[in-house]
């Protein structure tokens, strides 16, 4: 299938007959063709095979007023606070998980309908940056950090395997007399 040539409403059939998906392919499929529909309505002389990111952005802009998410503004006296006290007049907006899982739930379904992927406008460097600016910006707003498990370097990974030689060691001296029977 062409991602130039692609309707969301000549998938009826296609939906009608085809077997059971998972949720995540529902899911995929339910956002692609939000996406073409979004873009149909706001660039109708558009094709799909010249979105760029800045149609995605906008996209991810356009979904922002859907959000179930509070996020506190610089000025909100609740700005950083994990469980604020009392409600505020805060913009409800998408969470930085959800934009995430649904940009890469775009992207896959962008090349299965034949993009490019060296031109996936949903893996762009704009989009990974929009997304970690929201992914800060929220973390600040709302007091939750979202850190980054660092991999443990290979000396320290040396160190722990030789402290647990040391344990086992100890360990099994202290067992040593544990299986002598005294007659």
């Amino acid at each position: 299938m062409d991602v130039a040539n692609v309707n969301p409403s000549n998938n009826v059939v296609d939906i009608l007959s085809a077997p059971r998906l998972s949720r995540y392919e529902s899911q995929k499929r339910r956002d692609w063709n939000t996406f073409c529909q979004y873009i149909s309505n706001y660039h109708p002389l558009m094709s799909l095979l010249q979105c760029s990111s800045i149609h995605v952005l906008e996209f991810l802009r356009y979904l922002d007023q859907f959000g179930k998410t509070k996020v506190h503004n610089l000025n909100c006296p609740f700005f950083g606070v994990l469980n604020p006290p009392a409600p505020c007049a805060c913009p409800l907006r998408q969470a930085w998980g959800s934009l995430d899982a649904l940009i890469g739930r775009l992207r896959a379904a962008y090349e299965e309908h034949g993009g490019n992927l060296e031109m996936n406008p949903f893996g762009a460097r704009a989009i990974k940056l929009f997304l970690r600016d929201v992914r800060n910006f929220q973390s600040k707003s709302r007091g939750i950090s979202y850190d980054k498990k660092r991999k443990k370097s290979k000396r320290n990974q040396k160190n722990i395997m030789a402290m647990k030689e040391v344990d086992h060691q100890i360990h099994d001296d202290k067992n040593v007399g544990a299986n002598i029977v005294i007659e």
